[in-house]
């Protein structure tokens, strides 16, 4: 690739600050800032793009400082009126949030640690006290509304509040401990620009040791604390080597232990959950490797545990059935999750007694393994396999009978502790847990046999406010394929009451005699229990409080599934007001999207071609937002992201909950290109096939207006990051489809990037977006589909075009704010009403202080709000 900057004949240093034809500093009218154009001609395989405002890339610079300077008075001006509503809906979320809180204590080694927040304090205080003794499982009663340091014995470990004075950005990097608790190793970002300096702090007098690590990518002690391993980063933010530091010692004399070459892999470092191992972690988007070293031996060499292998992944964890070999002696176990077999994963134990490192993949006794239906190299596991839908039911007899039949089955993970075993996979597009005890894991092992999961699933709760109500507890569903008949139907219906995502976080230690698991939905906040996987026994820890008069009652929610223009089924969300919305309970769990070119349909809903029910004109939301039109004329908010594999999965917010209570559809079309079906879902959504994460997004918003559910003039969309590539694309494909768009942190810019392989992340993102500096293919596929490059400009306006929110940050180091700036300057010269709030002192995930977020999720919900025309209440 060749670039060429060349400067038109009539413009001169002297002009390119003239308010003509340059930014206007300090501008607060209501006129967009101007950017100057300069000719700056980019060259890829014999194809040529003019980027006239490639000079912004030179963000240090007075001219993109007073340009930033100005777009973000632009923005005030043309929301002051805004101001009122962005002070209700601050209000509104700060009336239900339980400010001044604890979390439930989770023992670690000799302590119970717990994080406390405070009314007022933009940061959260890790706090601890000592177990009573090594049989103390039960979590101590705390005082959830009392201060810091202020129970008997508890000791103030990280007060970030005071960490963070004197920084208008602060944000903790991670925070490690030695054994015995007395060493502190934690890392701080002051910029936002994702590069730590780690400390070491003694916390029995609170002083700190001379060294520090600076800039770093992240860091790990062994449990003595005598030395530190650490991730290097290079100019591209890349972490491509580990060191090793004696504690104590200059930071000059640390040694490099492992270098990574290849620019496509990130290197990690970190302990094995049992803590017998340092593990070395390098992995590109599609290849994975892991070296290993005892922690007995700190200085020794480490050695690769398996060798690497193109496009395949894995990763492996180290426990042991204790007492189970035929003399009662333990049986050491490596645990390896890999998909060399199964491009939808598999998991393997394998009997460390046979043999020393390196092992292979493929080796020990299978666990479990995911559906290869849809998947790019299905074949390997069985005959057609690729071809078929991802939608179509899985069967494999090494599976747990609760996995036999399951849709989009994708395996996550698996974590085995002294007494139980828990199981993380996907299924019909959510996330879920099983857990059986380690004494049956064992059995089953050395039997051969399929091991005998359990489901964790919620009971529907009888009370769902948030300031009391019965408790409730989960259940274990007994083995046996989704969908049975009895009692485990009755706790799992086919389409039940709401959507739950369920995950096992606050289980770090291996000999804890429970397990805490998580589950919550959309309009059903957060639970942490404890099981007693023998007994069954399910206790409730802890319950999110919402305040304000909160009912989860109030609100429903639902799965429904659209058929895209290719014929694939794409799961989405819904979530709405109940009283707002009564029609949408009988939505039908299908709906087909309109042909492509279909033109959005507006009016009554007789109207509407395709509507699967009667909708009746003056419903309550409609009513209520002050509007005198069909109840087609509701307000939605359709937010995605369809990317990297990560899944948009359910979750509440306090937040989201003012925008039901004025009548707005909450909706999330969860698009290929995440992993919610699995692998092929994934696979489906990348790279040369990366236009159908746009394509369900525009068809699922299309399917929802035409069945009459939503109305094309009061819709709003909202994606950040890969998630704002897509608010891009989908404003160029379909821009009839959206009164708004609210995109965050927007990769808008995506073809000129990774043509780059200087810039921070390119290399590492040609796995997920396909390598267009070598390939002609991935450059044109890219170029058609980039945001930037095909955004109306003033060459080619446009009349037809929603209207914008972007937010970004001056220090973004994946999405480099050079992307929506020039975005920006294209749109507002095509006509296109755009205007952008640039954050100068943050990062990718914007401003750090809770209340300061609390303050920007309020700005951009009234914004949003606003173009829906959904400001008022439904119900008083």
């Amino acid at each position: 690739m060749t670039i060429v900057t060349t400067i038109a004949e009539e413009e001169t240093d002297k002009a390119r600050h003239d308010p003509k034809t340059g930014p206007r500093p300090g501008m607060s009218g209501m006129q967009p800032p101007v950017a100057r154009k300069l000719d700056h001609i980019r060259s890829a395989h014999g194809d040529t793009f003019n980027d006239p405002y490639d000079w912004m890339r030179d963000k240090e610079s007075a001219e993109v400082r007073d340009y930033v300077s100005a777009q973000n008075d632009y923005c005030q001006s043309r929301t002051a009126g805004l101001q009122g509503l962005s002070a209700t809906l601050f209000d509104e979320l700060k009336s239900r949030v339980q400010e001044t809180d604890m979390s439930v204590p989770t023992r670690i080694d000799g302590y119970w640690y717990f994080v406390r927040t405070q009314e007022g304090q933009q940061y959260a205080t890790q706090c601890r006290i000592p177990i009573a003794g090594p049989e103390d499982w039960t979590p101590p009663q705390i005082d959830p509304k009392g201060d810091p340091g202020s129970m008997r014995g508890e000791e103030i470990v990280f007060d970030a509040n005071l960490e963070a004075q004197g920084h208008d950005f602060f944000r903790l990097g991670g925070l490690d401990l030695s054994r015995d608790g007395r060493w502190l190793l934690y890392g701080v970002d002051t910029a936002g620009d994702e590069r730590y300096d780690f400390h070491i702090r003694d916390l029995h007098d609170g002083t700190e040791l001379p060294e520090v690590l600076h800039g770093i990518g992240g860091a790990c002690f062994t449990p003595d604390a005598q030395w530190v391993f650490y991730a290097v980063l290079d100019e591209a933010w890349r972490p491509y080597a580990i060191r090793r530091h004696h504690v104590g010692t200059p930071v000059n004399a640390d040694v490099e232990v492992f270098l990574e070459d290849d620019e496509r892999f990130w290197a990690g470092v970190g302990l094995s959950f049992d803590e017998r191992h340092i593990v070395i972690a390098t992995s590109s988007k599609t290849s994975g490797e892991v070296w290993m070293l005892p922690v007995a031996t700190p200085e020794e060499e480490f050695r690769v545990f398996i060798p690497r292998q193109d496009d395949v992944e894995y990763d492996v964890s180290f426990a042991c059935f204790e007492d189970a070999g035929e003399q009662g002696e333990d049986i050491p176990l490596a645990v390896v999750y890999h998909n060399a077999l199964n491009p939808n994963f598999e998991i393997d134990v394998i009997d460390m007694r046979a043999h020393e490192p390196p092992y292979r993949l493929g080796e020990g006794t299978v666990v479990a393994v995911g559906s290869p239906y849809g998947c790019e190299q299905g074949e390997r596991l069985e005959a057609g396999a690729s071809t078929k839908s991802v939608c179509t039911p899985y069967y494999d007899p090494r599976n747990p009978a609760m996995l036999q039949g399951v849709r989009g089955l994708g395996i996550e993970g698996i974590a085995l502790h002294r007494n139980f075993v828990s199981l993380s996979y996907r299924a019909n597009s959510l996330p879920h847990i099983a857990v059986m005890t380690k004494q049956d894991a064992a059995q089953d092992f050395l039997a051969g046999r399929p091991w005998r999961f359990r489901e964790i699933e919620p009971q529907e709760a009888e009370s769902q406010d948030g300031e009391g109500g019965k408790e409730r507890t989960g259940e274990l569903r007994k083995a046996g394929k989704s969908g049975e008949s009895g009692e485990a139907a009755k706790l799992k219906p086919k389409e039940p009451k709401r959507l739950y995502s369920f995950g096992t976080g606050g289980n770090p230690s291996y000999d804890a005699p429970r397990m805490r698991y998580s589950f919550g939905s959309y309009t059903r906040p957060a639970e942490l229990h404890e099981l007693d996987p023998a007994t069954g026994e399910d206790v409730l820890l802890k319950r999110a409080q919402m305040l304000g008069g909160f009912d989860a009652r109030d609100y429903s929610e639902r799965r429904v599934w659209v058929k895209v223009r290719d014929g694939e089924d794409v799961p989405v969300s819904l979530v709405w007001r109940t009283e707002a919305m009564p029609q949408l309970a009988a939505c039908p769990r299908h709906i087909a999207a309109p042909a492509p070119d279909a033109v959005p349909a507006t009016g009554s809903a007789a109207d509407i071609a395709g509507a699967d029910i009667e909708l009746q004109a003056g419903d309550a939301s409609h009513a209520a937002n002050g509007a005198a039109g069909p109840a087609a004329s509701i307000p939605m908010f359709v937010t995605g992201y369809g990317a990297y594999e990560i899944s948009s999965d359910p979750g509440f917010s306090a937040g989201r909950i003012s925008l039901l209570d004025r009548g707005v559809l909450y909706a999330v079309p969860h698009i290929r290109g995440g992993g919610e079906m699995g692998r092929a879902w994934y696979e489906h959504g990348r790279r040369l096939e990366k236009k159908h994460s746009f394509e369900d997004f525009v068809d699922v918003t299309a399917a929802l207006q035409e069945a009459g559910y939503a109305d094309p003039a009061r819709t709003v969309a909202n994606g950040g990051s890969a998630g704002g590539l897509l608010m891009g694309a989908v404003a160029n494909m379909a821009p009839d489809r959206f009164a708004a768009i609210e995109a965050d942190v927007p990769f808008v810019d995506a073809l000129t990037s990774i043509l780059d392989p200087s810039l921070p992340l390119t290399v590492t993102e040609w796995d997920e977006w396909g390598d267009p500096l070598h390939d002609e293919q991935v450059y044109q596929y890219m170029k058609s589909y980039t945001p930037y490059e095909n955004a109306p400009s003033d060459d080619h306006p446009t009349s037809r075009f929603p209207k914008i929110l972007v937010t970004t940050s001056m220090n973004d180091t994946r999405v480099l704010v050079v992307e929506p700036l020039k975005w920006i300057a294209r749109l507002q010269s095509a006509g296109v009403d755009v205007i952008a709030k640039i954050e100068i002192e943050a990062g990718h995930g914007g401003t750090t202080g809770r209340y300061k977020q609390w303050e920007e999720v309020s700005y951009e919900n009234a914004w949003c709000l606003d173009a829906m025309g959904a400001t008022q209440l439904v119900t008083s």
